[in-house]
């Protein structure tokens, strides 16, 4: 059976698909079936605090991998992503990516912002929060990056996915809304980092360390998006408030940071801007960012930085933000690639060949410029 190229299939599939079959067993495990309930009472389980019977507490290693383990498993996900992040990385393909990653994140950052001025920012037009809007847009999905690149980019566009990389997580999220009057102590945001920061270090010392971890990268997202998927409701990807919020954010995602990338490439002379629009796309793994951000919440609260209600109001969005961010992975997962063929086509008919090294691309674009002078 080819289970797993069949899940790989489906844009962002490795988070998407198990999220979703978690949110089916969690939405049947939250009707209280009889049947069900009967069969558990008979392999006697004790009946939850409002006295019914859920196979998704079950107790045991089970409940603690599939239903509550999820911010344990991110923490893991963090730590062993943070030792994929190559610092070493060419001055051409460092260049580039400081300015698409600045560029993505200050057009979510300030999206988020103007969200929040006129709208509720814990549950603003069609149900967004201002965290939802920033975890999708100033996240990036680095595989289809690396993917799109390498087809219509060249090798310093490849190589900027190392700068890119450092949007994985939560840090992003953390820092726009604490820019935006969110207080978030230093406690909290070193409890988000630490993993991260513990993987880069380790991985940069050690290679055998980085090669060691690097399956973990990709190994722990399917657990922690199906214990993500077992705290939310299946009906809620049919209700308009995640549908059409995601799709919302999808669009603005990957049109709003797309020609950000391209405007903040032109600004630095760099004559492709395939590497600005390929970065246009929400990360599969950025539903795992509201999750992140509600425990930091309840970290903050707990030094009395932050309220217990203003924690419980992220806490209590968590949810509804991890399904309409999982919607805009999908939604950049069509548009994004579409955008790179098209501009690719744009470019070329300025004599712009984005796959040409750095050097015979400005070549190439100035005898472009000849031939177009001299035909004039």
């Amino acid at each position: 059976m080819k289970i797993k190229k069949t899940i790989e299939k489906v844009p962002g599939g490795l988070m998407v698909v198990p999220l979703m079959f978690g949110a089916l067993l969690n939405t049947i495990d939250q009707a209280h079936l009889p049947f069900i309930e009967a069969i558990l009472k008979a392999l006697g389980q004790s009946a939850g605090e409002d006295g019914h019977y859920s196979f998704l507490y079950i107790g045991g290693f089970s409940e603690a991998l599939f239903k509550t383990g999820a911010l344990t498993l991110i923490a893991l996900f963090l730590f062993c992503a943070g030792s994929q992040m190559d610092l070493r990385v060419g001055g051409k393909a460092l260049k580039k990516g400081a300015i698409i990653t600045t560029a993505k994140y200050l057009t979510g950052l300030s999206v988020g912002l103007l969200f929040s001025v006129f709208f509720d920012p814990m549950s603003g037009l069609l149900g967004l929060s201002t965290m939802a809007i920033v975890a999708a847009m100033t996240n990036s999905n680095g595989g289809m990056y690396a993917a799109l690149t390498g087809e219509y980019g060249n090798r310093s566009d490849v190589g900027a996915v190392a700068i890119l990389s450092l949007n994985d997580g939560p840090f992003f999220t953390m820092l726009a809304l604490g820019m935006m009057g969110t207080s978030f102590p230093f406690i909290a945001f070193l409890s988000v980092l630490l993993p991260i920061g513990l993987g880069m270090l380790l991985g940069n010392l050690d290679e055998d360390i980085k090669s060691f971890l690097a399956p973990g990268e990709t190994l722990t997202i399917p657990f922690f998006a199906f214990a993500l998927g077992a705290g939310m409701n299946f009906m809620n990807f049919f209700n308009p408030e995640v549908v059409g919020a995601g799709l919302v954010l999808g669009l603005m995602t990957t049109i709003l940071t797309g020609f950000a990338g391209i405007a903040a490439l032109k600004l630095f002379r760099e004559k492709s801007q395939i590497g600005g629009v390929a970065e246009a796309s929400t990360a599969g793994n950025a539903a795992a960012t509201p999750a992140a951000i509600a425990a930091a919440a309840g970290v903050a609260a707990s030094t009395g930085s932050m309220t217990a209600a203003k924690a419980q109001q992220f806490q209590d969005i968590a949810s509804l933000a991890t399904a309409q961010v999982s919607i805009s992975t999908l939604t950049t997962a069509v548009l994004c690639p579409i955008f790179v063929i098209l501009w690719d086509k744009h470019q070329k008919k300025k004599g712009i060949d984005g796959s040409l090294p750095d050097e015979q691309l400005t070549k190439s674009h100035q005898s472009y410029q000849v031939n177009q002078e001299a035909n004039a």
